[in-house]
């Protein structure tokens, strides 16, 4: 199953509801505290429930802070998905398929809707285009013997009344011409639609969260994760859980004859007390078989941990951890879907680092069943991506969150910089150096300085002497932002850079009209 879109409602800053388009890889920019990481914890919320050592944990200070004061305190976190098994088996052995059981939305994709009252336990809904027609609706919250009287009362020819799947079948095609499909969402606590959600859970995807560095304990995340996160990924495998079952039942075995032997010899001096107990012994799927390798971890030299190095270090360890893991997903046959989803990978990093980490999860996102998505605020990052893979997150006056795709502007490729004029007016010096950078590169920067207005600019040469000299804005900003030992000229202001900016951009987007 792949992650195709996902929908927020009030969590945290997300009030309104509001949806994400996801490919394989994408990556979300945008000003600190916008919500950038508030997407990728949502995730990790609605794939682990909140449960093992390093998942996130929700509680009430997740609900939207306005929403919570009109009294409406219910969170929803809604994941849409494609690339869906071609069937599912709910009754036993008799497979079926999402389409056979109107299960998908209206865009024939399946979309499944955690809602959370008042911050508390999930409730599951599957938000499908359904039958509504009060003769064969809500067939999947009914039980065997419901099916039984309709197929009666409506004299249903049917050849298999044992197996629920077989008669909601039947009772469809009956009313086939008049279904009345209707997008609904429905209950998945209850009857086969229970049945339906254990079994889609086993084919979501792995959703491995690593967070940016926020805490620096013996058992840091940082670095433990990726081992972690393996050792998740080996025990979903088949084979694995095979073993395990095998495990499972030979320790099963013998600690029922242990039990039995007891209670025989029990019954032997107290025949009441004896027929009163049972062994209780649990199933293979119900053991923590993860928490046998919950210790692991990478040492340095002398046994010293790794979370007791530097930051720079730590994140080194985790971009070869996804270099590696691009390399075996390419080499071997995925079961598996898996999500990466990592803050900030760059924090720490050399530029140099900057740009293997990327060409890492670029390679990684190109592999089967594998997604990755990310938050950043590296402009060597963002420059090393396609524009199709970044996500632009905004807010208007009133507090309303936007995600949006980056759409190409003047430069030719993904630029932070411009993304961050264009978006929020946060016009830098870099952005500057960047729309200079381009002309020269394209050779056109003695064309752009064509009928410009000049202004006096003193020159300091080696030897000490100076010169006036007559040079356009733009010359003038570029020089004091790589000359600033140069004190004799006055200091550019704002609103200057911010007209040669436009000055650079209004050219650049008049010679690409040219073309």
């Amino acid at each position: 199953m792949k992650l195709h879109s996902i929908k927020l409602k009030n969590f945290r800053s997300y009030k309104e509801e509001t949806e994400i388009n996801i490919d394989n890889l994408t990556v979300f920019v945008g000003k600190n505290d916008i919500g950038k990481s508030t997407i990728l914890e949502a995730l990790d919320i609605f794939f682990n429930d909140g449960k093992g050592d390093y998942v996130i944990k929700l509680d009430k200070d997740d609900i939207n802070k306005s929403s919570f004061e009109e009294g409406d305190r219910d969170i929803f976190i809604t994941a849409i998905f494609t690339d869906l098994p071609d069937s599912i088996t709910i009754d036993a052995t008799n497979p079926t398929t999402f389409e056979n059981e109107y299960l998908l939305n209206s865009s024939n994709k399946l979309e499944i809707i955690k809602k959370y009252p008042n911050a508390g336990s999930a409730k599951v809904f599957i938000k499908a285009n359904h039958p509504t027609n009060e003769n064969c609706s809500q067939l999947l919250i009914k039980k065997n013997t419901d099916y039984r009287r309709i197929i009666i009362q409506n004299e249903i020819e049917c050849e298999n009344q044992t197996i629920n799947a077989i008669m909601r079948t039947a009772i469809w095609k009956h009313f086939e011409e008049d279904l009345q499909l209707e997008e609904i969402e429905i209950d998945t606590s209850k009857e086969d639609a229970k049945n339906i959600w254990e079994k889609i859970q086993t084919y979501l995807p792995i959703y491995c969260l690593f967070q940016s560095d926020r805490k620096n304990s013996d058992n840091d995340s940082e670095v433990q994760d990726p081992l972690k996160k393996a050792v998740s990924q080996i025990l979903a495998d088949q084979t694995v859980i095979s073993m395990f079952e095998d495990i499972a039942e030979r320790v099963s075995i013998h600690l029922n004859a242990v039990s039995n032997a007891t209670l025989a010899k029990l019954r032997e001096m107290n025949p009441d007390i004896a027929n009163s107990l049972n062994p209780i012994i649990p199933t293979a799927s119900s053991l923590k078989w993860v928490d046998v390798f919950k210790n692991v971890s990478i040492t340095g030299d002398e046994n010293i941990p790794i979370n007791k190095r530097g930051s720079g270090v730590k994140r080194l360890i985790l971009l070869n951890f996804f270099r590696a893991e691009a390399e075996r997903r390419m080499q071997s046959g995925n079961s598996q879907s898996i999500i990466y989803a990592i803050e900030e990978p760059e924090t720490s990093q050399h530029t140099d680092h900057q740009k293997l980490l990327i060409k890492a999860f670029k390679e990684l996102s190109q592999t089967d069943k594998t997604q990755v998505l990310l938050t950043t605020h590296s402009s060597i990052v963002v420059k090393g991506l396609e524009f199709e893979n970044l996500r632009l997150i905004n807010k208007d006056e009133e507090g309303n969150k936007s995600i949006s795709e980056v759409l190409p502007n003047q430069l030719p490729y993904p630029s932070l910089n411009e993304i961050n004029f264009i978006a929020f007016k946060d016009l830098t010096e870099e952005y500057h150096n960047e729309l200079h950078g381009f002309l020269v590169a394209e050779e056109l920067w003695n064309n752009f300085k064509v009928g410009k207005e000049l202004m006096d600019y003193i020159k300091i040469f080696n030897n000490g002497s100076t010169r006036k000299e007559q040079i356009v804005l733009t010359e003038y900003i570029r020089h004091q932002i790589h000359h600033p030992e140069n004190t004799l000229n006055l200091r550019f202001t704002p609103i200057q850079l911010e007209e040669s900016v436009d000055l650079m951009r209004e050219f650049i987007l008049n010679k690409r009209s040219e073309l």
